[in-house]
Parts: structure tokens; C-alpha cells; sequence
């Protein structure tokens, strides 16, 4: 057994990093009590609050009933992912997506999108997601940090401009944040997973997608 004294009044119940996902979902569990939530949407819900210690912000997700199934299927498609900010790109389960034919994208940070934004006295956000829908069909769009990136990605939308498979959408702050998400819950005929409220980020964005591409995983063992 690993050696558990850190010389402090407190011992952890393990240091065993399988037992401590074990334990803290069992906590969720628990702590969760009766949801709403089917069983693939849980599995979502349950990462989202594993990464946050917030179990508000999980009981106020909203699903479409296609979102699950749409983000599988999109991924097991070879299709690409599109983050607002590298914090997703980085923390995301690259490889999932990779050994499908997929990869994940951010543009936020690209010379010509700074350029671009400077010149039009706007958001890189908002010239990244321009970006993206021209150079990738379809896909999953992760944006956990701008809401002006989520807005003009809706705009695009209804101007038949993009066409996501899925958008996980939930920008944290208190600029445009709630508002932002609020538009996305009305938005119809795409499949997204939001939440409501100013609270949300890129650390809880990048727990659904992982939970979503660990049931892509799944799902490509189990048809084998």
C-alpha cells in the first residue's frame, strides 16, 4: 500500500486514483438524490459535477434528447471538435477523437483571427467561430469561456452559415453568460447541452465532452 502519512490530522480514505473517481462519484451519487436526468445524461451531469464540486450548476443542465446520441455519433464519424479557448483544447481526451479520424480545433489564438478581430473592433472569439464553420463541417462545438463565441456560433446557425452535430455550451461569467446560453435553450434543430445561469466554464465543457467521448469509446468496443 502506497505510504498515506502527510504528516497531517487528516488521512484520505485512499490514495488510490481509482478509488478516489470511485468514491467521489458515489458521493455524487448520494449527494445528487432523484434527478431528472436519463441515464446518459447522468453520465454527463456526474462528470460536470465531479469537475466542479457544484452541484447546482448540475441539476441545471439542459439536454436536447438527441444531444447524447448526436455527440457519439459525430465523434465515431471521424468529424472534428472546435473549442473556444485552448484551456479545452488542453484538457479534452485528444486522443478519443483522434483514433476515430476526428481532432480538436481552437482558433482563438491564430495570428489571423487577432488581426481580423483588431481591425473590426471585435472579440477573437467571434472571428474564430467565422472561422470554424468554414473550415469544418458539422462537428462538435465545446465553448465553455466566450459567450460572444456561443452568440455568433448561434447566429451562424440561423443564417444557415453552420450546422453543428452537437454544441456543448456553457460560458461562465457576468457579461452576456446567462444570456447567452438563454438563446442557446431556444434554438431549434440543433442538438445542444447547456446549463442555466452565469455559472458554467471551460473545466465543466470539458467534462461533458470527455463524457461524451468516453461513451463514443464505449459504444465502438461494444460493435466490434
Amino acid at each position: 500500500m502506497a505510504n498515506m502519512n502527510f504528516n497531517t490530522d487528516f488521512v484520505p480514505l485512499t490514495v488510490d486514483p481509482d478509488k478516489i473517481y470511485d468514491y467521489s462519484f458515489s458521493i455524487i451519487k448520494e449527494e445528487m438524490g432523484e434527478h431528472p436526468f436519463t441515464d446518459e445524461q447522468w453520465l454527463v451531469v456526474r462528470r460536470v459535477i465531479h469537475a466542479s464540486a457544484d452541484f447546482e450548476l448540475g441539476r441545471s443542465m439542459i439536454f436536447t434528447d438527441d444531444a447524447i446520441e448526436a455527440g457519439i455519433q459525430s465523434i465515431l464519424a471521424g468529424r472534428h471538435v472546435v473549442a473556444d479557448v485552448q484551456m479545452i483544447e488542453s484538457g479534452s481526451g485528444r486522443k478519443r477523437f483522434q483514433k476515430h479520424g476526428g481532432d480538436l480545433h481552437c482558433y482563438i489564438a491564430d495570428e489571423d483571427v487577432a488581426k481580423e478581430a483588431k481591425a473590426l473592433g471585435t472579440t477573437r472569439a467571434i472571428i474564430s467561430m467565422q472561422k470554424a464553420t468554414k473550415l469544418q463541417e458539422g462537428g462538435i462545438y465545446a465553448i465553455g469561456n466566450a459567450p460572444t463565441a456561443l452568440l455568433e456560433l448561434i447566429r451562424l446557425i440561423k443564417e444557415g452559415l453552420a450546422k453543428p452535430d452537437l454544441i456543448i455550451g456553457m460560458p461562465v461569467g457576468f457579461v452576456s453568460a446567462a444570456e447567452s446560453k438563454a438563446e442557446l435553450a431556444l434554438l431549434k434543430g440543433i442538438p445542444f447541452i447547456t446549463n442555466v445561469g452565469r455559472k458554467g466554464g471551460s473545466t465543466v465543457t470539458v467534462a461533458a465532452l470527455n463524457a461524451i467521448s468516453l461513451m463514443a469509446d464505449e459504444r465502438a468496443k461494444q460493435t466490434k
